[in-house]
């Protein structure tokens, strides 16, 4: 089967960064779904790998964990699909990766595509969606207010691929007010059109630009440069507030939110499937909700860019743009002809 991958972590600019390769089709054991992949998106995870994880000497690293596509075989204890399924998945940390004609993946964190959404937009969506459902309702549990504090919501990197989900989270299934942050024009406009009902510029100060707006945020939701923003978010939090993250900072000081009793979460989508949580069924349930609110009308897919047939070449255009941190919504590629 065709697949993309490396043996080697490169900066994404060398020859061998990633490659275009020939693997032999998996088969499916235990609860396994096989799926033939029809589109893929591309997150800040998958650089991050790419640049960490290198494979055993001769053998090939395949990224890739957001796809969408046709179950066309089944493992033996599997039960919740059926060949010719269509799906949509974020795929495992630990396993290989869905940069790949045929993909792997475990069928408790598998939901069924929205049938209105082509392979392209539902390929934009699991992980994201996943990750600020995870931050927003089972992290910092945004249905519980904190107590005496207008209900907002400050979201830190509104038009990344998060943020871009969590907006709409927010939005629409909360009486939240959404503060988001962005910084050029186009992704100012971006986390407009998605329902933010205000816009602050992440390249200032934050906490003087929220002052400015009367607010006093009982969450912040943190997707990116969490370093850089941390004492400002330390300075603008409500009392008691919650504070989550998602990002991996080279310095963080917890201790800056001592005095206001904030909580600080982390929230990591890979841990149910990494450690088999007895939960772990509840990412397929929380796809299948994700379905639900597109086909009426209540989400959007957040793909932004679409950069064409999944091999390397496109891959590592997608990569490069990941890591320039210009990119806005999702980055998706389509069909391996």
């Amino acid at each position: 089967m065709r697949a993309v991958g490396y043996q080697t972590s490169l900066p994404i600019d060398q020859p061998n960064a990633l490659v275009d390769i020939d693997l032999p089709k998996p088969e499916p054991k235990g609860r396994d779904l096989l799926v033939a992949v029809k589109a893929i998106s591309v997150n800040p995870v998958d650089t991050k790998v790419r640049l960490r994880a290198a494979p055993e000497p001769g053998d090939w690293k395949v990224l890739g964990w957001d796809a969408a596509g046709t179950v066309v075989a089944t493992g033996p204890e599997a039960n919740l699909f059926k060949p010719g399924d269509e799906v949509f998945y974020a795929g495992a940390l630990e396993r290989p990766g869905s940069n790949a004609e045929f993909h792997l993946v475990d069928e408790r964190i598998v939901g069924l595509k929205p049938a209105s959404l082509d392979w392209a937009a539902a390929a934009a969506l699991p992980l994201t969606s996943i990750t600020a459902w995870e931050a927003l309702f089972n992290r910092l549990d945004i249905n519980k207010p904190v107590a005496g504090i207008k209900p907002s919501i400050l979201i830190i990197g509104g038009a990344g691929g998060v943020g871009s989900i969590a907006i709409q989270l927010a939005r629409q299934l909360t009486e939240l007010e959404v503060i988001a942050t962005a910084s050029r024009p186009e992704t100012r406009k971006w986390v407009e059109d998605l329902g933010a009902h205000h816009i602050v510029d992440h390249s200032k100060p934050l906490a003087l630009q929220i002052s400015a707006l009367d607010h006093s945020p009982g969450f912040v939701f943190s997707t990116t440069q969490s370093d850089q923003h941390q004492a400002d978010v330390a300075d603008l939090i409500a009392p008691q507030g919650r504070f989550a993250l998602i990002d991996d900072p080279p310095s963080f000081n917890i201790a800056l939110f001592k005095r206001k009793s904030v909580s600080i979460h982390w929230e990591f989508m890979y841990t149910r499937s990494m450690f088999q949580t007895a939960d772990m069924q509840e990412q397929g349930n929380l796809l299948n909700e994700i379905s639900k609110l597109v086909e009426k009308g209540i989400l959007r897919s957040t793909l932004a860019e679409h950069f064409g047939l999944i091999n390397a070449a496109n891959l590592k255009r997608a990569h490069a743009l990941l890591e320039s941190g210009q990119a806005r919504g999702k980055i998706v590629l389509e069909g391996f002809v």
